[in-house]
């Protein structure tokens, strides 16, 4: 499992600024989306490329029988 990290700056102005790495798709969004809430108006949001990558799902079907 890779490691995921959050990163927060807070400049001498008071803003907020947030880096999340080790995620991929919308896992970073809902990750973060309560705590964004919680500090207040999001001026700007920059997605990083790996917020275009899906994640990967494994699915296993079996054959049914039929009798």
């Amino acid at each position: 499992m890779p490691q995921r990290i959050m990163r927060f700056r807070i400049r001498q102005d008071g803003v907020v600024e947030e880096s999340v790495e080790g995620m991929t798709g919308d896992s970073c969004n809902q990750l973060t989306e309560k705590l964004e809430a919680a500090l207040g108006v999001v001026q700007q949001k920059e997605l990083k490329p790996e917020a275009y990558l899906q994640e990967k799902t494994q699915s296993q079907t079996q054959p049914a029988e039929i009798i």
